[in-house]
């Protein structure tokens, strides 16, 4: 069972996500083990502030390193003594999160998802303990908190027992490099547009077959760079 602690200084807005749907029920279970924890609770400022102007100068503050530090070895402490957490800090300077890089963090046995704020956190903590940048896009958000709940919730799916079945997420777009092929449910028509009729001919092998070649199609037609790669 893979651990997840989120470092962050807005608990309860991802407690609130994490509580919910899939994962909220993978947690209670006891697939998926996560944790939020609040940065601002291990600051040692009286005023419990846990940033502070850049040096250099330039608008905006920085989150110190001092709380995020106390914050992160509190966590790694409660781990136990032999636990070595893959330590990420959300950044849009990163490694691009991709499907492939989701199943390698969803093999670890402990992660811990640092969010900044403001104008980014301290360079130093990050260096200290060896964070690996990692980015949902190419733009900037107001914090990491949005970024480290679709991490966390990417690599929740794919451990044992927070989905049915291994097919839950084995066909889905990117997973073995291509797009998925086109859903339907009923109705069978709905505003003049039908159902595919092999999709109603019951005939597994063919199903099959289409479904191959519609995914193939739809990569052709909306990724072609994933066909090159």
């Amino acid at each position: 069972m893979i651990r997840i602690n989120i470092a962050t200084l807005f608990p309860e807005m991802c407690e609130a996500f994490l509580s919910e749907s899939i994962i909220g029920r993978a947690r209670k279970a006891g697939a998926v083990e996560i944790s939020c924890r609040n940065i601002r609770t291990y600051t040692l400022d009286k005023h419990r502030r846990v940033d502070d102007k850049p040096f250099g100068g330039g608008t905006g503050m920085v989150m110190q390193a001092q709380p995020i530090y106390d914050c992160c070895m509190s966590i790694i402490s409660e781990l136990g003594e032999n636990a070595k957490p893959h330590m990420i800090y959300m950044s849009p300077q990163g490694r691009t999160l991709t499907q492939s890089v989701v199943k390698e963090l969803a093999a670890e046995d402990d992660l811990i998802i640092l969010c900044g704020h403001y104008e980014g956190v301290d360079r130093r903590v990050l260096d200290e303990l060896n964070f690996e940048e990692i980015s949902v896009g190419d733009y900037v958000v107001t914090g990491g908190e949005l970024p480290a709940l679709m991490l966390a919730d990417a690599v929740c799916r794919l451990q044992p027992g927070v989905l049915p079945n291994e097919d839950a997420y084995s066909n889905e777009s990117h997973y073995n490099g291509l797009l998925e092929y086109p859903q339907y449910t009923r109705p069978e028509e709905w505003r003049g547009r039908r159902v595919p009729e092999v999709l109603l001919s019951g005939h597994h092998a063919n199903i099959k077959k289409w479904q191959e070649e519609m995914s193939l199609e739809v990569t052709r037609e909306k990724r072609p760079d994933l066909l090159k790669k």
